[in-house]
């Protein structure tokens, strides 16, 4: 009786190591987690992609019509278009922010250019009361020459929005990626020759 039971139990256990029942299943398992993470990296670098391009998209419209004359009765409007276009793909959540800004230079050349002043110790900083010239008229020296706002005419607008949402995929849990998506796009038009530009400039001194 004692060996018959044990027989079976080798038999038993022998057809259990045979058995391949529920072995992609359980291979299922160990690549689930892997296959889904990688869908959802793919889903998200595609969003952000998409996002990227539709706000580039908008600035671009957004743009040419900040150039005409009497954009600055109708930013305001501008500015929403964009942003109700952007709200359209991206959660507008509470952490959802979407900024704009604009400046406006003399020329294309002056973009991304700090004022001028005379360095005259050489040390290539704005200081010791060195005289600068203050092309946006704030009052102090600024390393970018740009002036607040879309300007006159004639002048050359950098129009710039800074979108920032929350991930549409748990990424930032599951690999350590940031929670929310910064996307940034700019565009750089003239605004059309309906007036005289502009080109009277002050002078400061560096602190």
């Amino acid at each position: 009786m004692i060996r018959s039971n044990a027989i079976r139990r080798r038999g038993l256990l022998h057809r259990l190591a045979g058995d391949r029942q529920g072995a992609t299943l359980t291979e299922f398992g160990f690549v689930a987690p892997v296959l889904c993470l990688m869908i959802m990296g793919i889903f998200d670098m595609a969003h952000t992609q998409y996002t990227t391009s539709l706000v580039n998209g908008a600035l671009q419209k957004a743009g040419r019509d900040l150039t005409l004359e009497g954009a600055l009765t109708t930013q305001t409007s501008i500015d929403a278009k964009v942003r109700n276009e952007v709200l359209n793909v991206v959660p507008a959540t509470a952490t959802t922010t979407i900024e704009f800004r604009k400046l406006s230079h003399f020329d294309f050349s002056d973009i991304g250019e700090a004022e001028e002043f005379s360095d005259d110790n050489a040390d290539g900083i704005c200081n010791d009361n060195e005289v600068f010239v203050d092309s946006n008229g704030n009052g102090q020296w600024d390393s970018n020459r740009g002036r607040d706002g879309i300007g006159g005419a004639r002048d050359a607008v950098l129009y710039t929005a800074v979108v920032t949402y929350p991930r549409l995929f748990p990424m930032s849990g599951l690999i350590g990626m940031p929670e929310n998506v910064t996307v940034r796009a700019s565009t750089v038009l003239r605004n059309q020759p309906y007036d005289e530009q502009d080109r009277s400039v002050e002078t400061g001194n560096c602190t």
